[in-house]
């Protein structure tokens, strides 16, 4: 398929062209969490068990997306989304916070968000893996979002004096990795944990890596 059919225009059945796109896309990549997130998985499945498990055709598809990828694509960044909402709501109603405080509001919003739906699970830490060239950007260049984010809030925290004042990037990315391996894990029943223990584990990571061993307040 060259490129997406032209969805059609005008109003219809009280409602715009415009809302009846929005839930047709809303109605696949529903359809594409169930199938990409718990069976067939995102390689077996077709555009057109994909458009029948929506109640859409498959013209209807490609109205709305060019390949099976972009629904793919485009599901990554919707989880990602929620996740990343719940994160700064946690954040924004922690702001005064202290450190501590701050990072477990936030990896318990984080975690939460994530493992409430197995499937969000499958799509942000298997399905998305290895598909495409293209994919692989797309997941390394979300990836590098929450370094920023972890970035962010180590350098706000050295700057209330609450953390050493340091580069933060390569620490942050290695507690990502760590991050996304230790939820993904526990998800599968690798880890005999609550989560609760498993957002302790991380918050203490996090501290280790702002307050090395030997750091006072007013240090640097």
């Amino acid at each position: 398929m060259a490129g997406r059919l032209r969805a059609p225009t005008g109003r219809y059945g009280g409602r715009s062209a415009q809302e009846r796109q929005a839930e047709r896309r809303r109605r696949f990549l529903d359809a594409a969490l169930r199938l990409f997130g718990e069976s067939p998985g995102y390689r077996a499945t077709t555009v057109a068990a994909l458009s029948e498990a929506a109640g859409l055709s498959t013209r209807q598809f490609y109205e709305e997306f060019h390949t099976l990828e972009d629904a793919l694509a485009a599901l990554h960044l919707q989880v990602n989304a929620l996740a990343e909402e719940a994160v700064l709501a946690a954040a924004a109603g922690t702001r005064e916070s202290p450190v501590g405080e701050r990072a477990d509001a936030i990896f318990r919003a984080y975690a939460g968000n994530v493992t409430a739906d197995p499937r969000r699970v499958r799509i942000t830490f298997v399905e998305i893996v290895g598909v495409s060239p293209r994919m692989e950007e797309q997941r390394l260049t979300r990836r590098a979002r929450w370094v920023d984010l972890i970035c962010a809030e180590a350098h706000a925290a050295a700057e209330r004096g609450e953390a050493a004042r340091r580069d933060y990037r390569l620490a942050a990315t290695a507690f990502i990795g760590s991050v996304n391996g230790l939820v993904h894990d526990w998800s599968t029943g690798r880890v005999p944990a609550t989560l609760d223990e498993v957002v302790d584990e991380l918050v203490r990571q996090l501290l280790g890596i702002l307050r090395p061993v030997g750091w006072r307040p007013g240090a640097d």
